[in-house]
């Protein structure tokens, strides 16, 4: 993985320190709404002058401005339960996106105050949903009726939905006897699943694990079918696929399974499903619920697997029949065999469960293990251990993924390489980092000969915290991308824009050898105000064959400098807006050098707002290890500025897109009457360079 230094660290950091503004969506009040229906819903934020726009990820969700800050949101009669991405547009470009839940077959309500305590609970039904938000250091009550022998699941979402709530909740009975207790359920989300003992009137009081006031929640009460997981969570691509699916009131056909969760067994029910076809050859990751409800912090996590949601779970699609896991295989002694290469689906069981396989490779050099189990909704923390012949270990493989400032895509599953060799016996365990297990606790194993293949995405360039990405008129913005490269893929990878608006711009941006690199988009100065999805397609090259991949684009969740939250998003939403105060471009598009020696790079300030007479600082931005360029500045008033690119011996010839990035302060005022403008520190990348790098002359 690479490590970003010191000076790179530094320069996200300035980045952020004071900037033009930019949109910054906090909060959505209510998280949801039901499928046709409409609701007026409150947002907060940073920089949302004159928003006057809502915008959403399906094209049945339409926002109405009513007045300052708040909108009439109406979802047509068709839309799909789920989640959808809500973003706000106003005089400052796009905002970043709120996670906003569409539901169907279930009441919405609003919290009413006072609910404190018992005596004022709110009385609500079974099959509702409850839009609240917490309480100052005071719970939130509320009061259903249930049958006898009626199983009810009680879930609060509020991280899954990007809200700040680290939800605690309980259940009693009329008497006050509290039945069940949780929190940290789904990520910090809390869920009550139980079947009433008599007829009559149950409390659920939910509050803030502090008692923080003003985090809203959807709290759902219901027996309507609810999805635990699915199994086996691997599917063969292009083949129907007999599966089972684990939950609470499932409905007919389903039964009672030997799987216990919180003391009360798991329907299980056995349905037969299709993968879409649409996943396997652009390396997609499809989904109809935001993949957020992870058991730490949101994260990236589903950035390195290739698959699609059923009913809401995380599913591998795999170009290898699937194998599922057979007891007894927890101890050496015991030892499942496998045919290589093999996709096995399995469980943890129980509490100090271990899995043990046997193998043996027809070929000798690199395999490929990987376990999935974060990226598919487990909750394991996996760690892999291979053994030889003579049971000595070889190898032992844990956590991977990559996490800058921005973007998290570091995962509890084990991965990596190990190289094998031909007719040999090995063992490979497979065993939870703290021993723990249960149906919960499920996992793919695949083996394989090693095949090179990447995994691209990008995230918004603002740190530390969320935003959207909006170009000013005559400048330019970059996103950082992010490359999982695996199992000993180099690339080149090149990435296009597609779909761009008359005006807006994205050079091919070719990323060489490396697993970080920056995209950057200008805009014209006559271009028109816009905002729309953006589509990013990467392609590369394993030996003769062409890959070409979806570019997952991400967004930054929480605000705090200390929590590298990020989660994954259908659309990269872009906009353009008023002029850049300035912009650098090199004069010439293209430069060859040969590695081992150095070229002259001419730059051009263009000064777009009259007032702007600073300095500006230009250094490099995100470069290849083994290109190299020193910090220079344009003098006020200045145009033109040169500087040196040192090309390193061991660089590797291709193509590289460099950018600059460029700071200076610009006096600048939200009011354009204000009487005064204090100067603010803006940082605009520079239009990218290509350097093609020739291989050194013998």
């Amino acid at each position: 993985m690479r490590v970003l230094t010191i000076p790179v660290l530094l320069l996200f950091a300035t980045a952020a320190s004071a900037e033009l503004p930019s949109p910054r969506l906090d909060r959505i009040t209510p998280l949801g709404a039901a499928a046709g229906s409409s609701v007026e819903v409150e947002i907060v934020g940073a920089d949302l002058e004159e928003a006057d726009r809502m915008l959403f990820d399906h094209p049945g969700i339409k926002a109405e401005h009513v007045k300052d800050r708040k909108f009439k949101v109406s979802i047509a009669a068709d839309v799909p339960s789920g989640t959808y991405d809500a973003r706000v547009v106003g005089k400052y470009g796009v905002s970043s996106p709120r996670l906003f839940a569409v539901s169907r077959d279930v009441v919405e309500v609003a919290e009413k105050e006072p609910n404190d305590e018992p005596a004022t609970a709110q009385a609500v039904a079974v099959n509702s949903v409850v839009n609240g938000t917490s309480d100052q250091g005071r719970d939130d009550v509320f009061r259903f009726p249930v049958k006898k022998g009626q199983r009810v699941v009680i879930e609060c979402f509020a991280q899954r939905l990007d809200a700040q709530l680290d939800g605690t909740m309980t259940l009693a009975d009329k008497s006050g006897k509290q039945l069940a207790s949780n929190r940290g359920y789904a990520g910090r989300d809390p869920l009550v699943d139980f079947v009433a003992p008599a007829d009559g009137d149950y409390f659920v009081t939910l509050h803030d694990l502090a008692y923080v006031g003003g985090h809203p929640y959807r709290l759902v009460i219901t027996d309507r079918p609810h999805v635990e997981n699915i199994f086996p969570r691997a599917v063969q691509r292009g083949k129907a696929a007999t599966v089972t699916v684990y939950g609470r009131n499932l409905g007919p056909g389903a039964k009672p399974s030997e799987l216990i969760v919180n003391d009360l067994p798991l329907e299980a029910l056995t349905v037969t499903l299709t993968p879409p076809d649409d996943i396997w050859e652009r390396g997609r990751f499809s989904f109809t619920e935001h993949p957020t409800g992870h058991s730490v912090l949101p994260t990236a996590a589903t950035c390195t697997l290739t698959g699609f949601q059923y009913r809401g779970v995380p599913m591998l699609l795999t170009d290898t029949p699937v194998t599922l896991e057979q007891e007894p295989n927890n101890d050496s002694a015991h030892v499942q065999p496998l045919t290589l290469p093999a996709v096995v689906s399995g469980r943890f069981d129980r509490e100090r469960d271990a899995d043990w396989y046997a193998i043996e490779p027809t070929e000798t050099g690199p395999h490929s293990f990987e376990v999935y189990c974060e990226r598919i909704g487990g909750r394991a923390d996996p760690y892999l251990v291979v053994f030889d012949d003579k049971d000595t270990r070889i190898a032992e493989l844990d956590d991977f993924g990559i996490r800058t400032l921005a973007f998290d895509g570091l995962t509890r599953d084990a991965s990596g390489v190990v190289n094998l060799t031909a007719k040999k016996k090995y063992k490979v365990l497979v065993q939870d980092r703290y021993r723990r297990g249960g149906p919960r606790y499920q996992y793919v194993l695949t083996i394989r000969k090693a095949v090179p293949d990447f995994y691209p995405a990008v995230i918004h360039s603002q740190n530390p915290g969320p935003g959207g990405t909006t170009i000013r008129r005559g400048g330019a913005a970059y996103l950082d991308v992010v490359i999982h490269n695996k199992e000993g893929f180099t690339g080149p990878v090149t990435i296009v824009a597609e779909d761009l608006p008359k005006g807006l711009h994205a050079a091919p941006t070719t990323i060489n050898g490396d697993n970080h690199g920056v995209l950057v988009l200008w805009a014209d100065a006559d271009a028109p105000d816009w905002v729309g999805p953006v589509k990013l397609t990467a392609t590369a090259k394993r030996g003769e064959e062409d890959l070409v991949r979806e570019v997952r684009p991400y967004t930054r969740v929480s605000t705090s400098t200390q929590l590298s939250s990020s989660r994954p998003t259908r659309h990269l939403v872009v906009a353009i807006r008023d002029s850049a105060p300035f912009h650098v471009a090199p004069m010439m598009e293209v430069l060859t050098v040969e590695a081992g020696k150095k070229v002259e790079l001419k730059l051009q300030c263009q000064r777009l707002w009259p007032d702007f007479k600073s300095p500006v600082n230009v250094t490099p931005l995100a470069f290849p290890g083994p290109i190299k360029t020193s910090t220079l500045s344009i003098p006020a008033d200045q145009t033109e500025a040169t500087t040196t690119i040192d090309v390193q011996p061991n660089a590797r010839p291709g193509e590289y897109l460099l950018v600059l990035q460029t700071q200076a302060q610009v006096a600048f005022a939200k009011d354009p009457k204000a009487a005064t403008k204090p100067n603010t520190l803006v940082t605009l990348p520079s239009r990218p360079i290509k350097l093609v790098v020739l291989p050194p002359k013998k």
